[in-house]
């Protein structure tokens, strides 16, 4: 079976939803998976711990200071046991305990010991699942490398109808199937990544780039080699961290991201380019800092490296990225061409916050197709990018 021999924690907080985590723990009880369960107080209001008692064919634990026949620090115990734990549903006060680091309970503390990957399946009022408290303690959360399950939008228990309402019990399952057991379909394949923003000097002061942190190009980094595939990223200025798994060339301006990216497509079998290089450089470079009152740059265009690896690739697979403000997917279309590329993934960074942001929502846009997706983190969306690579 699937999950044969992996340990699972599950957390399992006060919320109407409680009842759902049943399917979930047998969902991974018929995959094999060892399951213990932790239930807070207001979690046993909904759901007696019988239920999952008898669901996981394990003791649930509710009370931090509860005796057992044989002496042991129970949550460190279940911490260290842990494969994967997984907080479900998680209400926004243990989103919020967790975040700031406070631990008052058996779930809490439990969280703080472990080193095992976490998943976070929020659940609550479409209000408090808006307010700026909680986004702001799942997105700590989040740049921790706490995962998400996102909530999905539906008819909730309060009467209002939102986003706020938990993930279906088998979008849960194979999500932490997932975590547990990446795909390796992409063992043998060569992935060229482009990651980072480029910078052209100015002078030895200044110089003209972007926004670009290199978080998209660094999460398609880490899944695909989850995935098996071996990775060379052609890295400029990033604040994100890289994989070090990864072959890394750095490089600083577009013409050097250019170069190194061309010298390799003979040696690749796939082509991302999530890097955000400069489309101009100033035509002059100043070996002094410049301290005129009033200054004009002249630029001149710097090569296209999708263009010409769509030129050049034959066979293999190019992926470009289109950063848009107004008609998304016509420009995005119209690229796909330019480019030669099979793939554009389509940001509209005027109501999409990118650049720095852990989240993305994209336009997937092929010759033949065009599928906008919904707000999700970027290593979602990477996997997202990757499954559409593989299918074809």
């Amino acid at each position: 079976m699937k999950l044969q021999g992996k340990n699972i924690v599950i957390g399992i907080t006060g919320g109407i939803a409680v009842y759902k985590v049943c399917q979930v723990v047998r969902g991974f009880k018929k995959l094999g998976a060892n399951v213990d369960v932790i239930m807070t107080d207001n979690a046993t209001k909904f759901v007696a711990p019988l239920t999952f008692e008898t669901l996981s064919n394990r003791p649930v634990v509710t009370d931090m200071f509860s005796r057992s026949s044989h002496w042991e620090v129970e949550h460190i115990s279940l911490a260290k046991k842990a494969d994967l734990m997984l907080v479900c549903p998680a209400t926004a006060n243990i989103i919020g305990k967790y975040a700031n680091g406070i631990a008052d309970d058996m779930l809490s503390t439990t969280l703080m010991a472990t080193t095992a990957p976490v998943v976070v399946c929020p659940a609550m009022n479409v209000n408090m699942y808006h307010s700026p408290a909680f986004k702001n303690n799942l997105e700590s959360l989040k740049k921790r490398g706490v995962l998400v399950v996102n909530a999905e939008s539906g008819f909730l228990a309060c009467g209002d109808s939102g986003e706020g309402r938990m993930a279906e019990p088998d979008t849960i399952v194979d999500y932490c199937v997932g975590v547990l057991c990446p795909k390796q379909d992409l063992s043998g394949k060569r992935i060229l990544v482009t990651c980072g923003a480029t910078a052209e000097k100015l002078d030895d002061a200044r110089c003209i780039t972007n926004f670009s942190s290199g978080k998209m190009g660094a999460a398609i980094v880490s899944e695909a080699l989850k995935r098996g595939a071996e990775v060379t990223v052609i890295l400029g200025k990033h604040t994100a961290e890289i994989d070090c798994s990864a072959n890394i060339v750095n490089v600083n301006t577009t013409i050097e991201m250019y170069n190194e990216t061309i010298d390799r497509v003979n040696d690749n079998d796939i082509f991302i380019m999530a890097g955000a290089p400069c489309d101009y450089r100033p035509e002059q470079y100043s070996q002094t800092k410049i301290k005129s009152e009033n200054l004009t740059v002249k630029f001149v265009k710097n090569p296209d490296i999708a263009q010409k690896v769509g030129e050049i690739k034959g066979k293999k697979y190019l992926c470009a990225f289109a950063a848009e403000t107004d008609n998304g997917v016509a420009n995005a279309r119209a690229k796909l061409t330019k480019k030669h590329a099979d793939l554009i993934v389509l940001n509209n960074i005027k109501t999409n916050n990118v650049f720095g942001s852990d989240t993305n929502s994209v336009t997937l846009v092929t010759s033949d197709s065009e599928t906008e997706y919904p707000e999700m983190s970027k290593s979602d969306v990477a996997n997202l990018i990757l499954d559409r690579i593989n299918s074809k």
